[in-house]
């Protein structure tokens, strides 16, 4: 194959178009070799065109290639990041001889699929493992949200002398940061700094986004500042950062700092600070930002920029101008930007907006349990139990469930996780009766449990008690009596703080005097003397 050929190919493989590569070999009809097959497995698993990959395979097993090593493993690879993880297997099982690179190759197939426990124990099984074994199952295992198991495996890592590498810091902060394990990332950032790899920009980045996600700004602005090279994910970490702690100001002037550096913004830079403005009531400079977005930089919005924009007058009141937005918008809305919205109609408690929002929304069919669940309870809230059943029956009838709400704490550098009402930590019993004595000091100052998102039939003792079984408030129990009095607490929960627990969190910050930090799937809030940074709007 000459030159022109190689050129051509990689042209093609480069821009991803199989069907295009596919007609260019039948056009030209080149001499198939290793480096075509290659090419073409490379381009299928780039763009996860798995029938395109399935006829590559193919030509393998036509010209003889089924033998060779580099090939297979390319193979395996491609139908890994397809997600066809049963043809990884049979390709893994049918290869003549199996190296460290295909086995850490499937190990990632395995942790991309969901198959979890298969990758671990095939981990276990080898016989010889180089760093990037234990890298593929950290990075798959945090991947599935099993960080505080890769955490384990890191450790684990470290305790058998082996070598560490920039990758295994990358994945092992950007764990730290899914799960705020600030003690366990402030120790991956010294070990980053005994090993020298401060100087790498990817780090740098994963470090400043570590502490950002931790809730603690400070230290992420910090390490920012100190960084000798800065990109524009640096710059983007930290306006999403100051964003989800709703410090508004910070965020435009890291972006105007941004611009006099000359890094130039993308779409997530600006996403971030759309979500800052939103979260801290700048509708003026939101408006600003979008303007400079389109016209200055020629960014054309996506769904997520037009949630913000709609999402920045809604929480500002205005709602109608958030509808006349939404209409005028050049694209149909999804289902997450119609949820969003509802949330705000129900906020305000404009019961026609949301009624009629709450209608499009369910035409959309949405798959997320969350949208189902706010109009529900808003519908309950306002008396029409006509609209709640209906509610009901399209979540049934479309297989819909709730999504199960999680909270994750870390203690004595360990993540615990507690579902709603768990009772399987082993100090359950303690937890249990810290939080009833709580309750107690809260009533005392005029705290009433809000039990109306309750949907049980049940009398309001249980309905109570219910409540206090939330995920976050078990969380916080735990912290309460495992450190000592006035040591922050930190926790992160999956879905948004619910009303009840953000009131009952504020009061327990100003009885125990804690500052709380929490992580929902919206902001951060900041707990202290009885007050949420939110201003409780969230």
């Amino acid at each position: 194959m000459n030159l022109s050929s190689v050129k051509c190919i990689t042209s093609l493989v480069s821009k991803g178009p199989i069907p295009l590569l596919f007609h260019e070999l039948q056009k030209t009809a080149p001499k198939i070799s290793e480096f075509i097959i290659s090419q073409l497995l490379k381009s299928c698993g780039k763009i996860t065109a798995l029938e395109e990959g399935s006829q590559v395979h193919c030509l393998i097993l036509k010209h003889g290639f089924n033998q060779d090593m580099i090939i297979m493993t390319s193979l395996l690879d491609m139908y890994s990041k397809c997600s066809s993880i049963n043809d990884a297997e049979n390709v893994f099982v049918e290869m003549p001889e199996r190296d460290i690179v295909a086995t850490n190759s499937m190990i990632h197939g395995l942790c991309r699929s969901g198959s979890t426990s298969k990758a671990v124990k095939m981990f276990n099984n080898m016989d010889e493992r180089d760093e990037g074994s234990w890298n593929s199952l950290i990075s798959g295992l945090s991947c599935n949200l099993e960080g505080d198991i890769a955490l384990d495996f890191y450790e684990r890592m470290r305790l058998e002398g082996v070598k560490v590498d920039v990758i295994t810091m990358v994945s092992v902060l950007s764990i730290c940061a899914d799960l705020a394990a600030l003690s366990n990332g402030r120790k991956i950032h010294g070990l980053v700094v005994k090993f020298g790899f401060e100087l790498f920009l990817p780090v740098g980045n994963a470090i400043v986004d570590m502490y950002a996600k931790c809730g603690s700004m400070e230290n992420a602005c910090v390490c920012f500042n100190h960084m000798a090279v800065k990109n524009v994910v640096s710059w983007t970490c930290l306006i999403v950062g100051y964003g989800k702690h709703g410090r508004g100001i910070e965020a435009l002037k890291a972006l105007d700092a941004m611009e006099s550096e000359q890094v130039v913004p993308n779409k997530i830079t600006f996403l971030g600070a759309l979500y800052a403005c939103s979260h801290a009531g700048l509708v003026q400079e939101g408006w600003r930002i979008f303007n400079i977005m389109m016209y200055k930089y020629s960014i054309t919005p996506i769904m997520e920029h037009y949630t913000c924009m709609v999402d920045l007058l809604a929480r500002a009141g205005r709602l109608d101008d958030a509808y006349n937005f939404m209409e005028k918008m050049p694209v149909k809305p999804d289902a997450r930007f119609l949820t969003a919205f509802l949330s705000s109609c129900c906020s305000f408690m404009n019961v026609e907006l949301a009624k009629s929002v709450g209608d499009r929304l369910l035409q959309l069919v949405p798959q997320e349990a969350g949208a189902y669940m706010l109009l529900s309870n808003f519908y309950g809230l306002v008396g029409d139990s006509e609209r709640v059943a209906n509610v009901r029956r399209l979540m049934l009838k479309r297989g819909i469930r709730k999504q199960k709400a999680y909270t994750m704490i870390e203690i004595d550098r360990k993540v615990h996780s507690f579902e709603s009402g768990d009772r399987s930590h082993p100090l359950s019993r303690k937890i249990y009766s810290c939080l009833h004595n709580v309750v107690k000091k809260m009533k005392k100052i005029g705290y009433v449990p809000n039990t109306s998102m309750v949907m049980q039939n049940v009398d309001d003792d249980a309905k109570e008690e219910i409540v206090l079984g939330h995920s976050e408030k078990l969380a916080i129990g735990l912290a309460l009596i495992s450190t000592p009095p006035g040591t922050p607490i930190t926790f992160v929960k999956n879905l948004r703080v619910c009303v009840d627990c953000h009131i009952a969190t504020a009061l327990i910050s100003k009885i125990e005097d804690r500052e709380i930090i929490a992580r929902d799937s919206n902001r951060f809030h900041h707990f202290k003397d009885g007050l949420c940074s939110c201003g409780n709007q969230w």
